[in-house]
Formats: structure tokens, C-alpha cells, sequence
């Protein structure tokens, strides 16, 4: 087989050949251009397995190059070489299509794991950016283009920003994006910021050194570090406290992390994939969440839309989940009724696939005819809590019954006996509605009702919902 090539474009002759006695003894072949022009006419000559440009030449900018890369020589991943700190430029270029970038003084380590990366989505082949395992379902024009986004975006490096209503399925996407890529074989590190508390976040992301800290009786590798090579998710990124978008910020920006305790930097080589069902830009506006985080990791913009605009694919995911639950628990699959599954159609569902997969479930359990009925669904939630088209689950209007009661006369026990057992239901529904849709973390799920913590945890125990 013949020996990948590389086009490098710079004009600096010192430095066009240190890339090219680097790439040499990776077992790759190099050719060189000084300028756009020469760049170019090599291009079209001849396929490259790489192209990595400076972005200041003689006769332009590397981002005319990289546009003309996307629009001449799609296959061709394309790198660019910054100047050290011009984090501007390097964004510019991603947007653009460029598949990552390195910055100058080069670092060889981290040009070496640059190439190896491309050379391996360019051995990918026709294949690359297309997953055969399970992915996503439907057939809705909104499910197609997103497919075909993921199938674009796994073949860059940039830093994808997913967002979308919870349950819509952002970290299937994310998954997907890292499965269809050149980093499939490496980790897929999935980190929920909003599970981990405040004062563990810095060492559960960066490590920390033995004695840093009370109780740090070891070396310990962060999330970050684990993802080496692979990707790193990190799930409702809107939950990070200021002072870690900051050492992020560093992460993305230098490909840096620093263990607490640690006196130096390490490299790290994680593609950073986020999401969150809320409004970045609002949080941006509101000052809670930093304006230059924000542009780095919202390189690229994925929208995962709500199961309610695509209502023609429930009945393909109501069967498919149906059929996976039943294959797990070794039953044949019952039928879904006519008017069950218009019901689930016309339904509004706030909690989008995950909720429908709780009602699936359900319906499972309860059904004894072989059939799911109407009656099986049970989605009464519609009547009690209906969100207007268009809302998120997170602003949804609760009954006001779920705050802790402060006057009229009461048991003692913060209930007032005349709400009965009719509110308690209610209650109980809602809670865990909310847990559900926030993976049963506490403090999320309080949030999301409109309550403390402090609330919700006397309101689980008094429920016997745990």
C-alpha cells in the first residue's frame, strides 16, 4: 500500500522542514508549497491525505485555503497552524471546515497526534461520518438533517455544541458523532456537570496529586485525562460554576489541564462535545456563563428538536422501544392499539423520547391481553401539567401545592389534612416526573419544580417515593 501524503503550506522554509522530518518518520510522504498559489495546483494535481496550512502567506490567508478545500476537495481534511494565543483565527477556520488546529511555537507531540487523527478518518474511507450500529430513529425531515450533520461534524475535531429539550436524546447524539469518527476506538467519557458537587468539580475533571488536598491519599486521573485520545461529553454544561469555565476555557483553548496539586500542565488530546437544554446565550447575557466559554465550544451547532415536532416517528420509536424491552425480558411484544397510538401522536410530551419510553415501560407492565390499550398508557400527566407547544420542560408551570405550606392550619408535619390523598398523588407524579427527566439528581430536579432541596428531600421521604 502506498504511504499516506501530506501537503504542508508555509513560508517559513525552517519550519516546512521540521513538519516534514516529523511526518517522515511517522512513515508519511510530504510535499510542500510556499504559498496559496503552489498549494492550489498540488491540490488539484493529486489527492492529500492532509493539508496542513500556516494561516499568513505571501499571497493570502489559510482560511481562503481551507474555503477552498470544503468546496474543491471535500475528502481532504484540513488543518491550520495559529499563532500562539489567536484563538480567534482558529475558530474562524473551524467554522469554515478546517479539521482542527495546532498552535505555533509547534508542539510535536501534539502535531504527531493531529496527523495520526486524520490519517485515520482518511482510512475510514467512503465510510467515515456514517455509523452502522444503532442510531437514530425516524424519518422526519428534522431527524434526516440532523443525521446528516452528524455525519459532517464526526469528520472535524471542532467542538460541537448540542442542544435541545431534556430527554430529546443529546448524549445518543453525542455518541454517535464520537462513534462515527476518527476517534471511535478511544473513550467516549460522558461527564454530567450537574451530578458533581461544587467543591469535588476541579479534581473529579483534572485529577489531583497525592496530599493536594484532605483525603487525597492518592494520585487520581481526572475525567479529562481519561478521555485521552477520544472524546469527552460534557452533559448540561450550563451547570458549571464560573471559576471552572475558566480552567475550561483553558482545556479548549490550549489543550491544557492541571491536576490540583500539580505545579504543571499536562497535554491533553479530547475532542470536547457539550450540551444543555438551556439557553447558553441567556446565561451568556445574564453574565452566568462566560461569553468567551460560549464561543469555543459553540463552534458547531447541533438541535436535537422535541419529540412533538416530529409526532410521524412516535409510532417507529414506540415499537422499537418496545420490541428492545421485550427482547430484555424475554416476552414476545405485544400490539399497540389503533387509538393508543394516536393518543401517544397527539400527545405534547415535556419529556420527549425518554418520557415516552417511561410510558412504554409502563404500558408493558401492565398490559395482560397482548395488546397495549388506551387505558395502558395512562397519560394523564396531560391533564394535570399541559406545556404549550414550544416550552421546555424546565419553565413548565407547577401547581403551587408542591411549596412547603405556611399558614392555615396543618398537621405538624408540614400537610394540611384537607389536600387528602388526591394531592398527594399530584405530588408524587410531579416529583417524579422531575427526577426522572433529571436522572434522579436531587438538586437538579428541585430546581426544576421550583423548590429547595430541602423541600424536595422532606417531600421524597413523606411520599415513600425513595
Amino acid at each position: 500500500m502506498s504511504k499516506p501524503v501530506v501537503l504542508i503550506i508555509d513560508d517559513e522554509p525552517d519550519l516546512l522542514e521540521l513538519v516534514s522530518l516529523t511526518l517522515g518518520r511517522m512513515s508519511l510522504e510530504t510535499r510542500t508549497a510556499a504559498d496559496l498559489t503552489s498549494a492550489r495546483r498540488l491540490l488539484a494535481a493529486q489527492h492529500f491525505d492532509l493539508c496542513l496550512t500556516d494561516m499568513r502567506l505571501p499571497d493570502g490567508d489559510g482560511l481562503d485555503l481551507v474555503a477552498w478545500i470544503q468546496a474543491n476537495c471535500p475528502r481532504t481534511p484540513v488543518a491550520v497552524i495559529t499563532a500562539h494565543g489567536n484563538v480567534e483565527s482558529a475558530v474562524r477556520a473551524l467554522k469554515l471546515g478546517a479539521f482542527d488546529f495546532v498552535s505555533k511555537p509547534l508542539d510535536l507531540g501534539v502535531l504527531r497526534k493531529l496527523v495520526g487523527t486524520a490519517i485515520r478518518l482518511g482510512s475510514l474511507g467512503e465510510g467515515a461520518g456514517t455509523h452502522r450500529g444503532p442510531g437514530l430513529l425516524g424519518n422526519s425531515a428534522s431527524m434526516q438533517q440532523l443525521r446528516e450533520m452528524i455525519g459532517k461534524v464526526a469528520r472535524s475535531q471542532a467542538p460541537v455544541y448540542i442542544y435541545g429539550e431534556s430527554g430529546t436524546g443529546k448524549e445518543l447524539v453525542a455518541r454517535l458523532i464520537h462513534q462515527s469518527g476518527a476517534r471511535a476506538e478511544a473513550p467516549f467519557v460522558p461527564v454530567n456537570c450537574g451530578a458533581i458537587p461544587t467543591e469535588l468539580m476541579e479534581s473529579e475533571l483534572f485529577g489531583h496529586k497525592r496530599g493536594s488536598f484532605t483525603g487525597a491519599i492518592a494520585d487520581k486521573k481526572g475525567l479529562v485525562q481519561s478521555a485521552e485520545g477520544g472524546t469527552l461529553f460534557l452533559d448540561e454544561v450550563a451547570d458549571l460554576p464560573l471559576h471552572m469555565q475558566v480552567k475550561l476555557l483553558r482545556v479548549v483553548q490550549e489543550k491544557t489541564v492541571r491536576p490540583v496539586g500539580e505545579a504543571r500542565e499536562e497535554r491533553v488530546d479530547v475532542r470536547i462535545l457539550s450540551a444543555t437544554h438551556r439557553n447558553l446565550a441567556e446565561l451568556v447575557a445574564a453574565g452566568r456563563f462566560r461569553e468567551d466559554l460560549f464561543y469555543r465550544i459553540n463552534v458547531i451547532e447541533l438541535r436535537v428538536p422535541p419529540l412533538r415536532e416530529r409526532s410521524g416517528d412516535i409510532p417507529d420509536l414506540a415499537n422499537t422501544i418496545l420490541e428492545r424491552m421485550c427482547r430484555r425480558m424475554k416476552l414476545e411484544p405485544p400490539a399497540i392499539s389503533m387509538e393508543a397510538m394516536q393518543a401517544l401522536q397527539s400527545y405534547n410530551f415535556p419529556g420527549n423520547v425518554r418520557e415516552l419510553e417511561n410510558i412504554i415501560e409502563r404500558a408493558l407492565t401492565l398490559t395482560t391481553s397482548g395488546v397495549i390499550t388506551l387505558e395502558h398508557v395512562k397519560l394523564r400527566q396531560a391533564t394535570l401539567f399541559p406545556v404549550p407547544a414550544g416550552a421546555d420542560f424546565a419553565t413548565a408551570t407547577y401547581p403551587a401545592v408542591l411549596d412547603p405550606p405556611t399558614t392555615g392550619a396543618g398537621d405538624g408535619n408540614g400537610q394540611h389534612p384537607a389536600l387528602g390523598t388526591q394531592l398527594e398523588d399530584i405530588e408524587r407524579a410531579a416529583i417524579i416526573k422531575a427526577l426522572e427527566q433529571t436522572r434522579y439528581n436531587k438538586t437538579a430536579a428541585a430546581k426544576l419544580l421550583g423548590m429547595t432541596f430541602r423541600a424536595l428531600r422532606y417531600r421524597i421521604k413523606k411520599l415513600g417515593i425513595e
